[in-house]
């Protein structure tokens, strides 16, 4: 049996004709940019995540860069953001100027909040949060400190859609709630797609202008902008797959369950689920301290599966000039040497998901 770690034309598939009436919605419309789409599905997603306001962008990437620069963080200014994140969430900091303070994570792969005052400087701007792999980080402590010190909090969500923290969803906790829509994410477009969520208007308006050149009328430009404007087609396509997130998620979290119960094999460490959070499973995450012979042995099992992520941002080329060195984030770097994604997408089966179950089992 041939099994890859992700299969993005099954969900198509499961909702075609929708998806195909709505591109077709827009083809016929003569309007492709900011248009009647993009409005529908802001005011849509807001609505899902239970925040006031939604900007829609080119990506998650450009939300993350974006909410820094309108918090006004730049040059001189410190972002607390934890290690063992993908490198977007760190050049969303890096972008503006800023300077990433990195954090540990703790034992659900999210920033550690026990970890935060200690990193915290009278340079310290915000704290930027990741819930990694679909689960939510513990929110109430991190919002607590952040209070404290009168912090701004940025929430990574790219993987997180729907996922909560103590019944309330990520991406509302914060000034900022940053989504990427990559066609993999739980909710994903058919190219680069994501959105700001925010109940602070000010702040909506700023992302709104930064968006399209720093202009609310066209040719009066308020202040220096970008074009990073979520195109009608996308729009379109997320609001059908938007009325499935439920189930969609549902589904995802079947087979995380799947996986958590049919493991047994004490060479693997299974992903645990933080009290008061739940994941969507964006990834379902295990660790092997003999990850480079489980991979192999699995590929030629016929299973594919993708490290997530095998070099921290600390230690990439990109950032050598940080200084950084091998052994100063220590359980971040264990992660990375462990860590290992299992497959699990939208319309897998269960005899596909027994199969990987059962050849783990037999590692």
């Amino acid at each position: 049996m041939q099994i890859k770690c992700n299969v993005l034309d099954r969900q198509f598939q499961m909702y075609q004709q929708e998806y195909e009436e709505a591109a077709l919605r827009v083809l016929r419309s003569g309007w492709y940019i900011l248009g009647n789409e993009v409005k529908q599905f802001e005011e849509e997603f807001a609505a899902y995540t239970g925040r006031k306001y939604c900007v829609g962008l080119n990506s998650g990437l450009d939300a993350l860069i974006m909410s820094v620069r309108a918090l006004g963080i730049g040059e001189g200014d410190e972002v607390i953001v934890q290690a063992n994140t993908y490198i977007a969430t760190v050049l969303g900091i890096t972008e503006n100027g800023a300077t990433p303070v990195f954090v540990e994570p703790d034992e659900y792969f999210n920033l550690d909040a026990e970890r935060i005052e200690a990193a915290i400087t009278d340079k310290t701007k915000a704290i930027m949060v990741v819930h990694l792999y679909g689960q939510a980080s513990n929110m109430n402590r991190i919002v607590e400190i952040a209070n404290q010190y009168h912090l701004p909090i940025i929430e990574d969500c790219a993987q997180s859609h729907g996922a909560c923290f103590d019944g309330k969803m990520t991406g509302t906790f914060g000034v900022s709630g940053c989504f990427s829509f990559y066609p993999t994410k739980n909710l994903g477009a058919f190219g680069d797609a994501g959105a700001i969520v925010t109940d602070d208007k000010e702040f909506a308006d700023r992302i709104r202008m930064m968006r399209n050149y720093g202009s609310r009328i066209k040719y009066v430009n308020e202040i220096e902008g970008i074009n990073s404007r979520l195109d009608e087609m996308q729009a379109a396509l997320l609001r059908v797959k938007l009325t499935h997130m439920q189930e969609l998620n549902d589904e995802r979290k079947v087979l995380g369950e799947r996986y958590t119960k049919g493991i047994h094999n004490d060479k693997l460490i299974k992903p645990e689920i933080r009290e008061q959070a739940d994941s969507v499973f964006h990834q379902y995450v295990i660790r092997c301290s003999e990850r480079e012979k489980l991979q192999k042995y699995l590929e030629e099992q016929g299973i594919q599966t993708q490290i997530h992520y095998p070099i921290p941002p600390h230690l990439a080329e990109c950032y050598q000039q940080m200084g950084y060195k091998v052994g100063d984030y220590p359980i971040t770097e264990q992660y990375a040497n462990e860590v290992l994604s299992l497959p699990l997408y939208t319309g897998m089966t269960l005899e596909e998901q027994d199969y990987v179950i059962e050849k783990l089992n037999e590692f």
